[in-house]
């Protein structure tokens, strides 16, 4: 079983700092702070090393005038500036737990003695090539901190979506004031065109608000008193006033940065092979730099030329871009996901993912809408009639079929409801009452016979409708049937394309749910499920999938508060980002448009991330084995060395980046 460690929504969030500032500006500050004091240091050295080295012009009469520089200006660059790098790579030696920063600390460390050596007359001078090794390695880690940045762009622009001041009602007054001092049951006032500042319920007024952000369909939806908004969405042509519900972090908009954050901070389990490449990688590199120094000496007899030889093995082996290899490309991974409302928690889901065999997913508010709709209408009398009869009655039930039928009236402009006397709502069987002196009684089968009212040429319609998994209520009217409404739970428009694209690439996609064998087939074969498992008990829910596990790997995708097992059971587990927080919770990959396409392209991203970290580090390793030898062979400068490990990292960064131009 997997192992995950899942938070629930009153517990304390994991992150709670601010996130108005996120970790990467500070890091990518400190690192252009760090790459400008390297340089003003490190320019004057290259100028000396240039004319001196290269076009043989001696600015000062005594070498040792110039060594003296080189030992003073690459002081800061190596002490100071690179002060993070040394203390990081020194402490792994004595502590034996090696690091890629050991490997610069020791060559920069051993080439800047040189200098003073020299000045003894014992040593040739390296220190000015130290300078420009740390100044490269700062260089390159500042290319790598804005490149993560780049990544948690997207983690900007979520943030930016999000209201920066708010209108609210303080006694009679309206005042305006930043987002941040929004309280709990604050009233908020938002005009046409204004975003909703925060997570609330309309107490007063109507509206179209633009959700696009949240659900991805361009289409507005109507608010009306009692509804709920959501913190960043745009209200579009009335005046709202709203209560503010959820406030700061609790909001719709900081959990989907928390997930985006939380996704880019987890590791795949490909990165702790890299990372223990690494840890053993480095302790050989280090052996065979001092083999390296050893053989040069005893065969050259060049202490100089041996030293300079074993810095530049111990700057070429730096596997850098080893280290940036997995989490860049997680981090594009997830900011591409994000945009397209596939927050991916946990990084292991990438890799898993492509293992997946078997796709579960739990039948209503996933393949379904999750509320029922009025499907068909069979009447004897006029449809509008039977409409305005039936939910004058079910507009005084709360009952979600009944909801469903009072909807269907609305959507055909009945506005009045007749008086109805002595209602009663019989339980599991329908409802009744009186519309003048006419008893009308609407429900099941049940109800109908219990009341002695025939159903006389209208059971095969029934059976019709009851075998394609549709609920049918009888509406009748002093004892006459005057016709039918079926109700079912309405399929999401996209699921058929979706269930259908993931058949097409050879998963086996079954579906689970409570309902009865009748009404679970209906479901699955209108979305092309070939597989129904149904009768199942909320609880028992995630025992089926683990009885799938010995078949394959599965993922199960789900909404509810009783999904939450089932989702931590499977191997990757998408939630619908439109369900419960606990399900939310309980998810490696949560979809927030809350429709199946989402799964489809979960997958495509999965693979495509996958594919880009196996390059990344394939052209990590590949550049260190043919760069190693023709270091050891003496081929190389060590300034030579730390340019082409610097581009190493480079590459990997920008092929990274090249996943934003996948289309999933």
């Amino acid at each position: 079983m997997k192992h995950t460690h899942k938070h629930h929504k009153g517990m304390k969030m994991k992150h709670d700092h601010d996130h108005s500032e996120p970790a990467e500006d500070t890091e990518i500050f400190e690192w252009k702070r760090k790459l400008i004091g390297s340089w003003v240091f490190a320019v004057p050295i290259a100028i000396l090393m240039f004319m001196q080295r290269i076009l043989d012009i001696m600015l000062f009469n005594s070498e040792q005038i110039t060594v003296i520089l080189y030992i003073i200006f690459g002081f800061p660059v190596i002490f100071i500036f690179g002060f993070s790098t040394l203390k990081s790579g020194l402490r792994g030696l004595y502590r034996f737990y090696f690091n890629m920063d050991s490997l610069i600390a020791l060559g920069t460390i051993i080439a800047y003695f040189t200098g003073i050596f020299s000045l003894l007359g014992y040593l040739q001078d390296y220190s000015g090539v130290a300078t420009m090794i740390m100044a490269i390695f700062v260089t390159g880690k500042y290319i790598e901190a804005k490149a993560r940045g780049r990544a948690s762009q997207e983690i900007k622009k979520l943030l930016e979506l999000g209201a920066k001041k708010a209108r609210v009602l303080r006694g009679k007054e309206e005042i305006e004031i930043p987002i941040s001092e929004v309280k709990l049951n604050d009233i908020i006032i938002i005009k046409p065109g204004e975003k909703i500042p925060t997570d609330g319920i309309v107490i007063k007024g109507a509206s179209a608000v633009d959700e696009s952000m949240i659900s991805g369909e361009s289409m507005p939806v109507e608010k009306k008193v009692n509804d709920s908004v959501v913190g960043a969405t745009i209200n579009q042509d009335g005046i709202l006033y709203v209560k503010a519900t959820k406030i700061g972090k609790d909001t719709f908009l900081a959990h989907i940065i928390e997930l985006v954050e939380e996704a880019q901070g987890t590791k795949v389990p490909i990165q702790k092979t890299a990372d223990f490449v690494t840890s053993i990688f480095v302790p050989a590199i280090l052996v065979v730099a001092l083999l390296t120094f050893i053989g040069w000496w005893y065969f050259s007899g060049d202490l100089s030329r041996s030293i300079g030889v074993a810095v530049t093995v111990l700057v070429i082996a730096c596997p850098c871009a080893l280290g940036l290899a997995v989490p860049i490309a997680l981090t594009v991974g997830s900011g591409m996901g994000a945009k397209k409302g596939i927050l991916i928690r946990k990084g292991e889901a990438i890799q898993t993912m492509k293992e997946i065999k078997i796709i579960v997913f739990d039948k209503t508010g996933t393949i379904t809408k999750g509320k029922p709709e009025v499907t068909d209408i069979k009447s004897n009398v006029k449809e509008n009639y039977l409409l305005e009869i039936a939910s004058s009655l079910e507009n005084l039930s709360e009952h979600p079929i009944a909801k469903a039928i009072v909807q269907r009236a609305e959507k055909e402009g009945i506005k009045k409801y007749k008086q109805v006397k002595a209602f009663k709502i019989l339980r599991g069987r329908g409802v009744e009452g009186y519309i003048g002196n006419k008893e009308i009684i609407i429900g099941n089968q049940t109800l109908m016979k219990e009341r002695r009212v025939s159903l006389k040429n209208w059971e095969e319609i029934i059976d019709k409708y009851e075998s394609k998994g549709r609920t049918t209520m009888i509406v009748s009217e002093a004892g006459k049937v005057l016709g039918i409404v079926a109700v079912a739970d309405a399929v999401k428009e996209d699921s058929v394309k979706a269930i259908s694209l993931l058949n097409a690439q050879g998963y086996k996609t079954i579906m689970i749910t409570g309902d009865n064998q009748k009404t679970a087939e209906a479901i699955a074969q209108e979305v092309g499920i070939k597989e129904v498992i149904a009768n199942v008990l909320p609880e028992d829910k995630a025992k089926k999938v683990e009885q799938l596990q010995r078949r394959g790997m599965v993922a199960f995708i789900g909404d509810g508060i009783n999904d939450a097992p089932a989702l931590k059971q499977s191997n990757v587990g998408i939630a619908m980002g439109t369900g419960t927080d606990i399900a939310i919770e309980a998810g490696d990959i949560v979809l927030t448009h809350g429709n199946l396409i989402g799964v489809v392209r979960a997958i495509n991203l999965s693979k495509v991330t996958f594919k880009k970290i196996k390059q990344n580090l394939f052209w990590a390793f590949a550049y260190n084995v043919i760069a190693i030898p023709v270091a050891i062979a003496g081929l190389l400068h060590p300034i030579i060395a730390e340019a082409a490990m610097a581009a190493s990292s480079i590459t990997v960064v920008s092929n990274a980046n090249l996943l934003r131009r996948k289309r999933i």
